[in-house]
């Protein structure tokens, strides 16, 4: 960016500013942003009226306002700075990824006066990156696996039909994240999620926490108060651990769901419900039924639609995906600056069996966090949340693991973009078609049905 000139800026060189897409900013020798262009109030979401004389670091919630500033780097040795990566938080709250360039601002006399940055929103570039990666995202669920991608194939449709929906999945694995992600992508979205813990109340504190109840219902009872049904109503109530209700409970709620109307505790009639239905449990429900601990008709009533989120330990190749966003998330939260994650570490959450799944790995991240004092995660910071054995032959091990993930992965996305013709694929791998063939089999690729010549393929 050139440095300007004069002060205040010539018409033409503020209209040239104003017609670009790139954000652009000027600070006088304070701190206090001086111009402000149309592209950095789109790109923030902040008007240029609200953004003019504030200090820059109000304006621009950035991962580099701190000991990483662009434009303090460029006033303290005079040096430019072109297309350094970061991000900014904006008006909504959202991570914007940029790229920034800075340069001295100088008067007429060459005196210094100030600062300018140039930023450009990369929002389009990573999310082209992400599809040219094999990156699938579905709300806050992001994967390269193929399990989840045919799961997130499948959601437009399921959520613009008003059927009930039962999500199965272990403990960790993103259940409600993943019902929210059906509320947001359908018809009701402007309408309220409401979720409620159904394994966490006993049956008489879960039949008010739903229905609701009225004046003088039972003592203490001094006013009306809706239950969840009511404030979901037009909208989604997720019924989260449905597999804990009572068998006695299981009959209320199943009158419900069929007859579409409940009646609060102390009520003298029924209220009718409009409300979409999603269930989830980390428990077996068909088993249950065959143990007699689940109603038949209530289990068919709720599992129309059956979505099963696979657990951490089976989509591994995701491990360091989620790192990544989880790293993004906790430097916003904590205002910190972390990089990424050391290949040491990585080889630990690698061979770890995560029981607790997708939320046990945001918390060991979120831990490390707290334990990490420089711009990497390394695996001291880990080992507090990883009982996992230090030896040399452990650690090969580990890494033998990433590898073979990696590995994987890379074969996984070249069989792909060559639409499954093998010989096409180990050509671009650079290895012989026998030699994909012996791999696909010992890292447990599954073969397609039609090859890329559109044949047959017959075990």
């Amino acid at each position: 960016m050139d440095t300007f000139n004069q002060a205040p800026y010539p018409t033409l060189t503020i209209d040239i500013l104003e017609s670009i897409s790139d954000g652009v900013f000027t600070v006088d020798d304070q701190w206090r942003i001086s111009f402000f262009n149309r592209a950095a109030e789109m790109i923030t979401g902040i008007s240029r009226a609200e953004a003019l004389g504030q200090l820059c670091s109000e304006v621009f919630k950035s991962s580099m306002c701190e000991a990483n500033c662009a434009l303090r780097c460029t006033l303290q040795d005079q040096t430019p700075i072109i297309n350094k990566p970061g991000f900014i938080i904006n008006a909504n709250g959202e991570q914007i990824p940029i790229s920034v360039s800075t340069a001295v601002l100088k008067d007429a006399n060459g005196n210094v006066i100030g600062g300018a940055e140039t930023f450009r929103d990369l929002s389009e570039v990573e999310a082209l990156k992400n599809a040219l990666h094999g990156q699938f995202r579905v709300g806050n669920f992001i994967s390269y696996s193929p399990t989840m991608r045919q799961l997130f194939e499948s959601l437009p449709a399921i959520a613009q039909s008003p059927i009930t929906v039962l999500i199965q999945g272990d403990t960790g694995t993103g259940k409600e994240l993943l019902a929210r992600a059906i509320h947001e992508m359908s018809s009701r979205s402007d309408q309220p999620f409401v979720a409620v813990n159904c394994g966490a109340l006993p049956d008489n504190l879960l039949e008010s926490e739903l229905f609701g109840y009225k004046k003088g219902a039972f003592t203490g009872a001094a006013r009306d108060k809706p239950g969840r049904f009511k404030l979901a109503e037009g909208g989604t109530l997720f019924l989260d651990e449905i597999g804990e209700i009572s068998p006695a409970f299981q009959v209320r709620l199943l009158r419900v769901l069929q007859e579409q109307q409940y009646e609060p505790l102390g009520a003298i009639r029924s209220e009718k419900s409009s409300v979409r239905i999603i269930a989830a449990t980390h428990r077996n429900l068909q088993q249950m039924v065959a143990n007699g601990e689940f109603r038949q008709d209530l289990y068919y009533r709720i599992h129309v639609v059956d979505l099963k989120l696979p657990s951490l330990r089976e989509r591994k190749e995701d491990i360091p995906l989620l790192v990544d966003q989880f790293i993004r998330k906790f430097n916003q939260k904590h205002q910190r600056h972390i990089q990424g994650i050391t290949s040491e570490a990585l080889a630990l959450l690698m061979a770890h069996d995560w029981p607790g799944n997708i939320r046990e790995l945001e918390n060991m991240i979120e831990s490390a966090f707290v334990l990490c004092s420089g711009e990497e995660i390394n695996p001291v910071c880990l080992k507090t949340g990883l009982s996992l054995a230090t030896s040399q032959d452990s650690e090969e091990q580990d890494i033998n693991r990433v590898r073979e993930v990696a590995e994987r992965r890379s074969i996984q996305v070249a069989l792909e973009r060559n639409h499954y013709n093998r010989a096409a694929t180990a050509d671009e791998l650079g290895i012989h078609k026998t030699t994909l063939y012996r791999k696909m089999k010992s890292l447990g690729i599954p073969f397609p049905e039609k090859n890329g010549r559109n044949r047959i393929i017959r075990s």
